[in-house]
C-alpha cells in the first residue's frame, strides 16, 4: 500500500541519530582533532609571522643601519636582542594558550559526561 510512511522514515531517522551519536567520539578524537590541531598550527605560525620573531632572530647580529663600528655593532646588537626577549615571550604565550585549546578539546567529553553523572546522581 504505502512505500513510505511514519513508520519507515522515523525509523530511518533514528537509525541516522543513533549513528551520529555513536560515531561522534570517534570524529572527536580522529578528524576533528586533526583539523583542531592544523587550525592551531596556522595560527600559530601566523602568530610568529606578525611577531617577525624569525626575522628578528635571524638578524640579530646584523648591525642596524649599516653601522659597522663598535657602537653601532652593540646598540644593535641589545636592540635586536630585547627584540628577540619580548617577542619570544609573546610566542610562548600564544604557545601555551595553543596547547591549552589542545588538551580542552582532549578533555572536554570527558568533562561533560563527569558533569552530566553528577547531576544525575546528586541528591540533597
Amino acid at each position: 500500500m504505502f512505500k513510505h510512511n511514519f513508520f519507515t522514515y522515523g525509523g530511518k531517522i533514528i537509525v541516522e541519530i543513533l549513528g551520529e551519536i555513536l560515531f561522534f567520539p570517534i570524529w572527536w578524537y580522529s578528524i576533528g582533532f586533526v583539523r583542531l590541531v592544523k587550525n592551531v598550527f596556522r595560527f600559530w605560525r601566523n602568530q610568529e609571522k606578525s611577531l617577525g620573531f624569525s626575522v628578528w632572530a635571524k638578524n640579530i647580529f646584523v648591525p642596524m643601519y649599516g653601522q659597522n663600528d663598535f657602537s653601532g655593532r652593540l646598540i644593535s646588537f641589545v636592540m635586536r636582542l630585547i627584540q628577540v626577549v619580548f617577542r619570544g615571550f609573546v610566542l610562548l604565550l600564544w604557545l601555551a594558550l595553543v596547547l591549552f585549546i589542545l588538551i580542552f578539546w582532549l578533555a572536554l567529553p570527558f568533562l561533560l559526561l563527569l558533569s552530566l553523572v553528577l547531576q544525575l546522581t546528586h541528591h540533597e
